[in-house]
């Protein structure tokens, strides 16, 4: 008898001696996936993006239990959208800690304005659940270290939401460079360039009836409500995010990250300001950021205005980054994919076009999957909190030397500014009201 009868054999015997239809059939009958309690905290455009990929997930089902968000309007309209998704009917929740407490959800989707990740995804990790976080994690650097250990204590899964890293074409791209074949790299150029004008003023209003915009300003100031702050103006407001660099650039030093084997750099210097925009934002129209590595400089460069056609990467955009090496230089892009210079013209440029999910020219449906498994399984997820957190330091720590108006030293291990006490405090933030401090 070869082993697969035996195994067989053995099995029909041991069901032989269970007399219960019922228990045979639950014996022979393989177990289906358990479907996770899922909730959803703030119900916006991105928000939306990736709960519509959570809920088409059939390897990894889950049960839509709840849905928050401080304004009211939005969770009508995500209501209105997941009637023909699920049969699903969440209950609805303006403040997360009564979510949480109340639905005790298995894992939970951060999708809120900038200054709010921390405090969500450390009170839902807290509770037991794991967490599916939007880049980037925080609003200063100490809250990402707290995210990063309040994971690790409660032995959750914390993803965060840099889905570059499971694109194919990101991925071909980093075995193409980590294979040598752009030689030795001595410079990483970061950017992103869109046109735009001056801009102008809107006056401050009082804020919708739907929107709770005292709970929306959260541990961060209590501004005026204006117009162009929500629900997809805030980037650009200090109090609550960290302009492009914070937005976009986190993609990009993530990609940086990945590719090499420092974890963080050792000198920062940026420089910027505003010398176009004249509207009521507050974050650079455009900036310059220079990170020393130990074998390498990187720089990041944005521009909110004057988007010129020659920089253009593809017909829409002028985004990625350029690894320049001894063989040739490679730009990773968006839309375009990566495409190879040679340094040597007789040799072909080579290229890898972009594979992206539509409508929003993504990869959050390769991301979520990972998460879900990697909950399954017990591993570290693809896009792990503690690499968000270094990619997300990469653009605080541009932010905060503009702020300071110097250069700074950077201890990666420690995680400090170095012989900067002023620099220094700006790794955390005074937080409003009952809001605490992370610890």
């Amino acid at each position: 008898m070869n082993r697969a009868d035996f195994l067989k054999a053995t099995t029909l015997a041991s069901a032989a001696l269970i007399t219960d239809p019922l228990q045979v059939r639950a014996y022979i009958t393989p177990k289906k996936a358990p479907k996770y309690r899922l909730a959803l905290i703030g119900s916006g455009w991105w928000g939306m993006n990736i709960l519509r990929t959570a809920l088409t997930n059939t390897e990894h089902p889950a049960q839509l239990v709840a849905l928050c968000d401080v304004d009211a309007a939005q969770l009508r309209k995500a209501e209105t959208e997941l009637t023909k998704l699920t049969a699903d009917r969440p209950k609805r929740y303006r403040d997360f800690r009564e979510l949480i407490t109340t639905e005790k959800p298995d894992v939970v989707i951060v999708a809120t304005p900038d200054h709010w990740h921390p405090l969500i995804a450390i009170a839902a990790m807290q509770a037991g659940a794991h967490v599916y976080v939007e880049k980037p994690i925080g609003h200063t650097i100490n809250e990402g270290k707290a995210m990063v250990r309040t994971a690790r204590k409660m032995g959750r899964v914390c993803q965060v939401g840099t889905h570059r890293r499971v694109s194919p074409h990101n991925v071909s791209g980093m075995d193409f460079l980590k294979s040598g074949k752009a030689g030795k790299i001595g410079m990483v150029r970061a950017f992103v360039y869109y046109g735009g004008g001056a801009g102008e003023k809107t006056p401050d209003a009082e804020p919708p009836k739907d929107l709770d915009w005292n709970m929306w300003c959260g541990p961060a100031l209590l501004r005026a409500y204006n117009p162009t702050m929500h629900p997809r103006g805030f980037r650009n407001y200090l109090d609550y995010a960290n302009g492009t660099l914070g937005d976009w650039g986190i993609h990009w030093m993530d990609q940086i990250l990945w590719w090499t084997d420092e974890k963080a750099p050792r000198k920062i210097y940026s420089t910027g300001g505003r010398a176009i925009r004249r509207d009521n934002t507050d974050a650079p129209d455009h900036q310059v950021a220079t990170y020393e590595f130990e074998s390498f400089t990187a720089v990041w460069e944005h521009r909110n205005f004057a988007g010129n056609n020659a920089e253009k990467t593809d017909p829409n955009q002028a985004v990625g980054c350029y690894f320049y090496g001894t063989e040739g230089t490679f730009h990773m892009g968006w839309l375009d994919g990566w495409t190879f210079y040679p340094a040597d013209v007789k040799k072909p440029v080579i290229h890898q076009p972009a594979q992206l999910d539509k409508p929003d020219d993504q990869n959050i449906r390769a991301l979520w999957a990972d998460f879900m498994a990697a909950i399954r399984t017990n591993r570290p997820p693809i896009c792990d909190i503690e690499i968000g957190h270094r990619s997300t330091n990469m653009a605080l720590l541009g932010m905060l030397s503009l702020k300071v108006g110097r250069s700074i030293a950077w201890d990666g291990d420690k995680q400090q500014v170095v012989n900067d006490p002023e620099a220094n405090t700006l790794l955390s933030r005074a937080y409003r009201g009952e809001w605490q401090y992370p610890a």
